[in-house]
């Protein structure tokens, strides 16, 4: 996995992707605790409000970054929006009142939506071959997970000496030595994509691609379980942990921590499964797996807590950090399958858009319910919601998903440069290659056996 670390460019892309997450996870800490200060036992609605907030952000900046991504050289689009984190962060200590921490979010969260869509997008153009970048999604796994493990761990050590505000200003060093690590590299030039309808037509042909793209569709509903375990551990877990279960400051850090542990050790032993396994078979056992937790939940918060309360909370967490693990890190695949070269950033910003939905529909399920009608009733939300992504991904995803299709193209005249290799037949010309949703394929292929059949 780590020979891929040898490419000079995606190192320091690699390095500066771990720092700015370590910083990030300092953030997600410091963010609780400044909750339940503000709210104390509303924090979960606090934080499901400011989550939903980041989401919004994530869905309506993105497609737009998107549009325009390949007209605006990287380097300088990736420093300016970590430098704007970086502000962020730095004023987030001195913030008195909610509404203040909502604003500052929204923009935080803007720049976060510009960043990372147009990062992802850069790293399979650096590595383009496919055993290489299958790795560079396990490191980048790993890269996230760090925000879920070694941040909390060094959250839960950093407290026992300084107060949680000083969090914040690790979060600031750790966007600008991304910014500084981005701008020592040169990056890939993006390729102008001519599409006609404007920023319009453009920052949502990769919307269009998603659900055109039955795999992608599948995708989208696996993204939702595990928005729907993802959002159960972020915003519930400092209730249970100080609450429920009134265990200390520390604990809320290994719970989250726990939860980090599950993912990495799942994204450590994926690249070798996904070298013999389909991505089918790793992804859609994942997100049941996200649901049955979920229904565990609902008992397991029902009852009185005692000595199992806390082993079974960190293992739950665990479990629901692996199995996001394994529907998030292939992810990256189905995408570079699914979109040719130039239409990557616009695919990856819908995915990042789309995604990030599912966010916003869970975040604000999962902190509402629980302040309002208990963490059962919200485990039990969750856990449908789920069950009913994990049963359409299954449905909507063939079992047979070759790269290589056979489609006919009434449209095209036989001069075409596209259908020099066509068979002619009463209803059009008839070919196969790579099949991918693009100018010239706006709509998916029936399946069809012998040309001109159906």
């Amino acid at each position: 996995m780590l020979a891929v670390l040898r490419n000079r460019t995606y190192r320091r892309l690699f390095t500066a992707q771990v720092v700015a997450l370590v910083g990030t996870g300092l953030a997600t800490v410091a963010l609780s605790l400044l909750a339940y200060d503000m709210a104390g036992a509303d924090a979960s609605a606090v934080l499901g409000t400011a989550l939903a907030i980041k989401m919004v952000a994530y869905v309506g900046v993105a497609p737009l970054v998107g549009a325009v991504a390949d007209r605006v050289p990287r380097r300088a689009l990736l420093v300016s929006a970590d430098l704007i984190r970086g502000a962020v962060a730095l004023a987030l200590p001195f913030v008195s009142q909610v509404w203040q921490v909502y604003v500052l979010v929204l923009v935080l969260q803007c720049a976060s939506a510009a960043f990372t869509p147009v990062f992802q997008a850069t790293i399979p153009e650096v590595l383009p071959r496919q055993r290489d970048y299958t790795r560079a999604l396990s490191l980048s796994r790993l890269a996230y997970d760090l925000e879920n493990l070694f941040s909390p761990a060094l959250a839960a050590a950093l407290l026992s000496l300084i107060s949680y505000n000083w969090l914040f200003v690790g979060t600031t060093v750790g966007f600008l030595s991304s910014g500084a690590l981005v701008l020592s590299v040169l990056l890939p030039t993006p390729v102008p994509v001519e599409r006609t309808g404007g920023v319009h037509a453009k920052a949502f042909f990769g919307t269009r691609l998603f659900l055109a793209t039955p795999r992608l569709r599948a995708l989208l509903a696996l993204d939702l379980t595990v928005a729907a375990g993802g959002a159960m551990v972020t915003v519930n877990t400092v209730v249970l942990v100080r609450d429920d279960l009134g265990r200390s400051v520390g604990d809320v850090s290994v719970a989250l921590g726990a939860y980090g542990a599950g993912s990495m050790a799942a994204a450590f032993v994926l690249p070798r499964l996904l070298d013999r396994t389909r991505d089918r078979a790793l992804m859609l056992p994942a997100a049941f797996a996200t649901a049955g937790v979920l229904a565990a939940l609902v008992l397991g918060t029902a009852l009185s807590p005692g000595r199992w309360s806390w082993p079974a909370l960190l293992t739950a967490w665990a479990l629901i950090g692996a199995a996001s693990s394994m529907v998030l890190t292939p992810s990256g695949r189905l995408l570079r399958r699914s979109a040719t070269d130039a239409d990557l950033p616009a695919a990856f910003a819908a995915q990042f858009s789309l995604s990030h939905g599912c966010w916003l529909l869970t975040y604000p399920l999962a902190g509402w319910l629980a302040a309002r009608a208990g963490m059962p009733a919200a485990s039990a939300a969750l856990a449908v919601t789920a069950v009913a992504a994990a049963v359409t991904a299954t449905v909507v995803w063939p079992r047979t998903d070759p790269d290589r299709l056979d489609h006919l193209h009434d449209e095209l005249p036989a001069g075409h440069p596209h259908v020099r290799d066509a068979v002619p037949t009463r209803a059009g010309l008839w070919h196969g290659h790579d099949y991918r949703i693009d100018t010239l394929h706006r709509h998916w292929p029936p399946p069809r056996r012998t040309p001109g059949s159906g």
